[in-house]
């Protein structure tokens, strides 16, 4: 039986190999992807100027809802259970799986902050004022509209055929009516008590799930899409803000040094951060955004849009010294990995796919034509992402 040894060269600096050219272009190039998939969006939903179709929006929010829920997932739990459990790292941290524990504790906090924050309405409640522009959600209205519409054309055609059709029978009736009612024998016709059909099973004060009524486990009217509290928008809003911004430091940090895999790693991160961008966008355009904090949604994006290029800047600056298989490195590194993956799982699966699909009340009226072609491109979003983490 035939043995091999491995040797793994730990904190022996880093694979920069010059190109600082092209190095150097990829600031710009870069930058300019993260700042038009995350100002794009925003633009778009609250610029008169610009005249974006609906459906391209639709398309857009549902794809950045799967790139977001594939990033926590395959670039962020997946490389931070790597880096935690490097054989390069010594010591109790090697005793136990960090990565997933840690994105554990984050879901957690997540919920605990979004709950406290909505049980003493830290924000404030919904002002009169609030800004709101979701060209998807006017697509589904409108489509439900002619939906209706179409609906009441049909019954009225119904209605109309039976009309003229009782107009024969008329007579007859009559005539039956005053023959019972001649006869002291007849018994009156007891009435039926009509049940009111429900689309929804259960009663109005049911909290269980499917929902029962006005409620879904706590999340009641003022969570769905046109009753929200401002402060359950924008908690989730900054914890997503918060996880990406990480991610993107990091991403900038490991591209400024890579070596001969620099080139590929090039064309995927800006693809990764142009779709991640419009993940983010997506959710900054569609919030209710008082008229006083209408700049807030910019400057979220451009923060964003900026920090991958100024983290790639601070990795060449500090080329020289920056070992990413460091301990210190990796242990950094695997941590804030694996809390933006714990923060973007939680607002993956909550606040975009739970909230769009489920308490959102116009996707649940929605023709089934609609719900699937929004899950279709949401797996598409996801399906791209996933593809990308076989190179970032």
């Amino acid at each position: 039986m035939s043995s091999f040894t491995v040797t793994v060269d730990c904190d022996s600096g880093n694979e920069y190999d010059g190109r600082m050219g092209v190095r150097i272009s990829s600031i710009f190039v870069i930058g300019f992807g993260s700042m038009l998939g995350a100002l794009l969006p925003i633009a778009a939903a609250r610029t008169r100027r610009m005249r974006v179709p609906p459906l391209a929006f639709f398309i857009t929010k549902y794809f950045g809802s799967g790139v977001i829920v594939a990033t926590a997932f395959i670039h962020l739990l997946s490389p931070a259970n790597e880096a935690l459990n490097s054989p390069c790292l010594t010591g109790s941290i090697t005793d136990y799986d960090y990565a997933q524990g840690i994105a554990l504790m984050s879901i957690f906090v997540m919920f605990f902050i979004e709950l406290m924050a909505a049980r003493f309405d830290i924000f404030g409640e919904q002002a009169h004022d609030l800004e709101a522009s979701d060209p998807s959600r006017d697509l589904i209205r409108k489509a439900e509209k002619a939906h209706d519409q179409h609906s009441t054309d049909h019954s009225q055609g119904v209605l109309e055929a039976a009309a003229d059709g009782s107009e024969g029978q008329k007579h007859s009736h009559d005539r039956s009516d005053n023959s019972a009612s001649m006869d002291p024998h007849s018994q009156p016709m007891q009435t039926i008590p009509s049940r009111k059909s429900k689309s929804i099973p259960g009663r109005e004060d049911d909290f269980t799930y499917p929902p029962g009524g006005q409620d879904h486990l706590g999340h009641q009217r003022e969570h769905m899409v046109e009753d929200d509290h401002f402060v359950a928008q924008l908690t989730a809003i900054f914890i997503l803000e918060f996880g990406v911004v990480f991610h993107s430091v990091f991403i900038g940090l490991t591209l400024a040094v890579a070596g001969d895999n620099f080139n590929v790693l090039y064309i995927v991160l800006a693809f990764h951060q142009t779709f991640e961008g419009l993940g983010l966008g997506s959710r900054l355009a569609t919030a209710n955004w008082p008229k006083k904090k209408a700049w807030m949604p910019w400057a979220l994006g451009i923060i964003y849009g900026l920090t991958t290029p100024i983290a790639i800047a601070i990795g060449l600056g500090v080329r020289e010294t920056f070992t990413p298989g460091s301990q210190r490195t990796l242990i950094v590194n695997g941590v804030f990995d694996s809390i933006s993956a714990g923060i973007l799982i939680y607002t993956g699966l909550v606040e975009l796919m739970a909230h769009e699909f489920m308490f959102n009340t116009e996707m649940r009226k929605s023709s089934i034509k609609m719900m699937l072609f929004a899950f279709l491109c949401m797996c598409i979003g996801a399906l791209l992402m996933s593809v990308l983490g076989k190179w970032a």
